[in-house]
């Protein structure tokens, strides 16, 4: 737990041009409460909330009004596990919100046949989406994060480094 002023010095240091500081590690709940942090240009969910709004709000923190860069969204996950299933909920909620809420277009402005249109396209904006929940490799992955083909190809050098290193240690422990 962090005090409120010392929260507000940090993300002054943070967010400041040139600064030294290039990770601003918080919780989801954290992250979105009243901050902004415009200089950040990168969000990594690796404790996905219950509450799908948690999420969305913690990485609405990056995009903020003088935000100058692309922001990516990165959510961490692992298969088969708790934070599977919480994602699971979320989406769900998430979805439900879209199809009831969102569809319904509670506008008092919007027809029936527009109502069934928009809620027509979500649902084949979902059958699209299914192929989302597949586990990427380290390339693929590599391609996500990378921000230019420069930075792709030193991703891929470093991962192929890794590789050697792994494959090394493994015919040691099985000679």
């Amino acid at each position: 737990t962090t005090k409120s002023e010392d929260r507000a010095a940090l993300l002054k240091k943070f967010n400041e041009p040139g600064s030294q500081y290039f990770i601003f590690l918080l919780s989801t709940r954290a992250g979105g409460l009243g901050l902004n942090l415009q200089a950040a240009d990168t969000v990594v969910i690796f404790d996905s909330d219950w509450n799908p709004h948690q999420d969305l709000q913690a990485q609405d923190r990056a995009h903020r009004i003088g935000q100058q860069n692309e922001v990516r969204v990165l959510r961490l996950c692992t298969v088969n596990s708790v934070e599977e299933k919480i994602l699971a909920a979320a989406k769900y909620k998430l979805n439900v919100d879209q199809k009831v809420i969102q569809a319904g277009m509670f506008d008092q402005k919007s027809s029936s046949h527009e109502r069934r249109a928009f809620l027509q396209a979500i649902l084949e904006h979902e059958e699209e989406n299914e192929e989302e929940d597949e586990v990427p490799d380290d390339e693929t992955l590599n391609q996500m994060i990378a921000r230019r083909e420069e930075e792709f190809d030193l991703f891929m050098v470093t991962l192929q480094k890794i590789m050697e290193t792994n494959a090394s240690f493994l015919s040691l422990l099985f000679c």
